[in-house]
């Protein structure tokens, strides 16, 4: 679709999930009309700062709609980890615009892609986090504190679970050969084996560390113990963040998982359901394939017609 300069399309709805590591922006005309998209790197815009964010995505949006007429801006956000965030987001893109447009954290975009409103989504991709909204007033939200300190079931996670279990494997006269080991030496560039430790510190962010996750599945898939152990541990541990919801009122009875780890990874997603059903039987899983853009694009869409509503009221 060649999107037309300002004017020449009436209700064109956009859809934007910022991710970790990129950026995906949908523009939609109309329910069921034409579409098209874009990718870009998230640091290519992205400097965490709320108001330098808004000028920063609504400029990339401006170049990308080519300046069309914009009916409603549903975004989807990493990083928006609690209301007040959102919110903080949300009023800085709203003093520049002044179509309809509403911010919520990336994991709400998932059921949202599958109109299941006030359910749990949960992200295991660059990071890890579960979000439920059981009122338009109240978001509640489980992990996502960074792969340092916890984001179970993520790339990044299981890299450094991954290491974690094979330094006890050494530590207990393991071999050096065993699969998972020697494919986290080789991955890592790690020359000398009591340095592993130290290079796993050298990681600057999530996204650099959890490019080698795919590693951890490699080694499962050639009998490690080691890399089974570390991805049942991580999909039950991720299994546990809904389950939080749950006990703090979250009133939801779906959860909703994807992400570029969990939606490639079977096993990873066998574990996690296997922890959701000990945990919270009554939570119906369901293994979100698609692209999160498409939960943000159904909140685009739900604006026009609130605003169709009013003008009716």
């Amino acid at each position: 679709m060649t999107v037309a300069s300002s004017g020449g399309f009436a209700g064109l709805s956009v859809g934007v999930d910022i991710g970790g590591t990129k950026t995906h922006l949908r523009a939609e005309l109309g329910k069921g009309g034409e579409s098209r998209d874009l990718v870009v790197p998230s640091s290519d815009w992205r400097t965490r700062d709320w108001d330098a964010d808004a000028v920063g995505l609504l400029k990339l949006i401006h170049q990308f709609t080519q300046g069309a007429e914009i009916a409603a801006l549903g975004v989807g956000a990493h990083g928006c980890d609690d209301a007040a965030e959102c919110l903080a987001f949300q009023e800085a893109l709203t003093r520049h615009v002044t179509h309809p447009l509403s911010v919520v954290n990336d994991a709400e975009l998932m059921p949202l892609a599958l109109g299941l409103r006030g359910q749990i989504g949960v992200v295991a991709g660059t990071g890890s986090i579960a979000v439920c909204r059981p009122s338009a007033d109240r978001m509640i939200v489980a992990g996502g504190w960074g792969w340092i300190v916890s984001d179970e079931g993520s790339a990044a996670s299981l890299v450094r679970e991954a290491v974690r279990s094979v330094t006890q494997h050494l530590d207990r006269g393991g071999k050096v050969d065993e699969p998972l080991a020697s494919a986290i030496l080789k991955a890592l560039d790690v020359t000398s084996v009591p340095r592993l430790g130290s290079k796993l510190h050298s990681f600057r962010s999530a996204a650099e560390l959890g490019r080698h996750a795919l590693i951890v599945f490699e080694a499962a898939e050639r009998g490690s113990r080691l890399a089974l152990d570390v991805i049942a541990r991580g999909g039950r541990l991720l299994a546990e963040l809904p389950s939080i919801l749950d006990a703090r009122g979250a009133g939801a009875s779906h959860v909703v998982a994807g992400g570029s780890v969990i939606a490639a990874q079977p096993r990873l997603w066998d574990a996690f359901v296997l922890g959701l059903g000990d945990s919270s039987p009554h939570l119906t899983p369901h293994l979100f394939t698609g692209s999160p853009v498409e939960g943000a694009c159904y909140l685009a869409s739900t604006l026009i017609a609130s605003e169709g509503c009013e003008a009716l009221g």
